[in-house]
């Protein structure tokens, strides 16, 4: 089983930023993916990045050039800087890890963008 941290959603004005945080432990093997997908409702989940063990990073295009993941392998952290976010963006963001064929989900946290 794998654990997860999650930090960093809220309420942001339009244009405003968040950064959120999953700090991710226990069964955790060799390379693996990490990144956050997001639900809004009515919707889908959906990606939105992940990066993998070798810094290969992977972005919706929606998000592109305004959000950016990056990661701390040591401490299998992954951060999500958001950036010019907007109403479009409000979601609960979920972290994930792919790992050993296995998917684990984080509990979500809530992200709203609202004037």
């Amino acid at each position: 089983q794998v654990q997860f941290v999650e930090s960093g959603g809220g309420l942001v004005q339009p244009g405003g930023s968040l950064r959120l945080s999953c700090a991710a432990s226990g069964s955790i093997f060799g390379f693996y993916t990490m990144g956050w997908y997001r639900q809004a409702p009515g919707k889908q989940r959906e990606l939105v990045a992940d990066i993998a063990s070798g810094g290969f990073t992977n972005y919706a295009d929606s998000v592109k050039g305004r959000f950016t993941i990056s990661k701390d392998s040591a401490k299998n952290t992954v951060y999500l800087q958001m950036n010019s976010l907007n109403p479009e963006d409000t979601a609960v963001y979920y972290c994930t890890i792919l790992t050993m064929g296995r998917r684990y989900w984080g509990q979500g946290t809530q992200v709203t963008v609202s004037s």
